[in-house]
């Protein structure tokens, strides 16, 4: 809320090169000391990605008090992508370094830079989650997952029903005057009192009660709080550390020190296909996105299945067609996707099994950078517990495309020319 920030932005400070160097060693050899890191975060590490914070000098709610406009466009945030901070922080994550993340941005780029949705509290949201209060489902989109229609502040329904029980799905943003999510909260608190390592980035620290959650680690005799942000914060005098700096600045000379890779950030989607018999030569093939825990994902825009007329273009994407599948026979899909970083249409040949009401996961990899998609395969993906498995371990998986339209022949598992189905409505 514009109130809420200063007329004048609180001074910036940014310390020379030397003496960020000089501290990003001390917070590696922190870091290296840890034993239970947690990292809080601000809008501040989204900056670099185009997306403007609230309270700086050309902040959001800043320019609003001010009375002033933008003079540059904002980047769209589902088309940012995440910053070196993002990527830095997944690579900690994936070593085991980085115990949770407690942040409050709604940009959704952490989960999209790919940090795990049970490492993490997204304590005022996520602009591309939505939720039924009904059954408790909840819903990942590739698109801002708000209502199309005028409504009131304090009114998240977004007008769409939850595929589970049909009950209204909410949004997942946080008003001011509204209080936080309960379980968000929960473990927030639950991982500070146990870090022994708390690394604030980008942040002010003066939005309530989120701020509070720093000061636990602060405040506790065996807890060292480390603070990265260019504005002064209320609780400073806390710091063992205290760096003024921009967040990309502090934690590429940190994973240096470290003798870390920052990776590159990948778009990385998650796709089930579930192909059933329903009768003689009928089938129906119902295609859907998912997240690591199981949890739909909206990301396609149409599915279509080569000789068949018909093109699935809502969820569920859902093809019946008819024909004789012999084991090994092929079905070629072609995906198309919402496409906020320029993705191309994607084929995946799926070889038939034979087995009834057969599931199978495939992970999908866009390179932005180079316009490249990477496709892999697992089969028998449903546990009984949702879908969750480890597509990293190549001895799993089958490697099936390594480039946009492009599929080596020698992992396409297709037959001779003449076990092509004769697919019919």
């Amino acid at each position: 809320m514009a109130s809420s920030a200063p007329i004048i932005a609180e001074k910036e400070h940014q310390e020379s090169s030397d003496s960020i160097d000089r501290k990003a060693q001390l917070l590696a050899e922190h870091i290296r000391k840890s034993k239970y890191l947690i990292v809080f975060t601000g809008a501040g590490i989204s900056t670099s990605a185009g997306i403007p914070d609230f309270r700086g000098l050309d902040g959001v709610w800043t320019l609003k008090r001010q009375g002033r406009v933008r003079d540059l466009k904002a980047v769209n945030t589902l088309q940012a992508i995440p910053t070196p901070t993002h990527m830095a922080l997944v690579e900690l994550q994936n070593r085991g370094i980085l115990k949770y993340i407690i942040s409050q941005n709604c940009d959704g780029l952490h989960r999209k830079s790919g940090m795990l949705p049970d490492r993490i509290s997204e304590l005022h949201g996520n602009s591309n989650r939505e939720y039924c209060k009904d059954c408790g489902k909840e819903y990942i989109r590739d698109f801002r997952a708000v209502a199309a229609y005028e409504k009131t502040v304090h009114d998240h329904r977004t007008g769409r029903k939850c595929a589970l029980c049909a009950g209204p799905l909410y949004d997942t943003i946080i008003n001011f005057s509204e209080s936080l999510p309960a379980q968000p909260v929960h473990r927030a608190h639950h991982h500070a009192k146990k870090a022994d390592l708390c690394l604030v980035l980008g942040s002010s620290l003066t939005v309530t009660p989120a701020n509070e959650i720093p000061e636990i680690v602060g405040q506790a005799r065996t807890g060292k709080l480390v603070i990265c942000n260019l504005q002064n914060t209320p609780i400073d005098n806390l710091c063992d550390l205290r760096i003024h700096s921009k967040t990309d600045e502090l934690m590429t000379r940190v994973m240096e020190k470290l003798n870390f890779p920052i990776p590159p950030f990948v778009l990385q989607r998650r796709l089930v296909l579930k192909l059933e018999s329903t009768g003689d030569e009928r089938y129906r093939l119902t295609v859907c996105g998912v997240d690591v825990d199981g949890t739909p994902v909206t990301f396609l825009k149409s599915v279509k299945l080569a000789y068949n007329r018909r093109i699935a273009r809502s969820e569920p994407f859902i093809v019946d067609f008819r024909g004789n599948l012999e084991t090994g026979t092929p079905l070629k899909l072609e995906l198309e996707f919402m496409g906020h970083y320029g993705e191309p249409n994607l084929e995946i040949t799926y070889a038939y099994t034979g087995e009834r009401d057969a599931e199978t996961l495939y992970l999908l990899e866009y390179n932005p950078y180079n316009g490249e998609w990477q496709t892999r395969e697992q089969r028998s993906v449903d546990n009984g517990e949702g879908i969750r498995d480890d597509m990293g371990n190549a001895d799993d998986c089958i490697l099936l495309s390594s480039a946009p339209e492009e599929f080596p022949e020698s992992v396409r598992r297709t037959r001779a020319a003449n076990i092509l189905p004769s697919i019919t409505l």
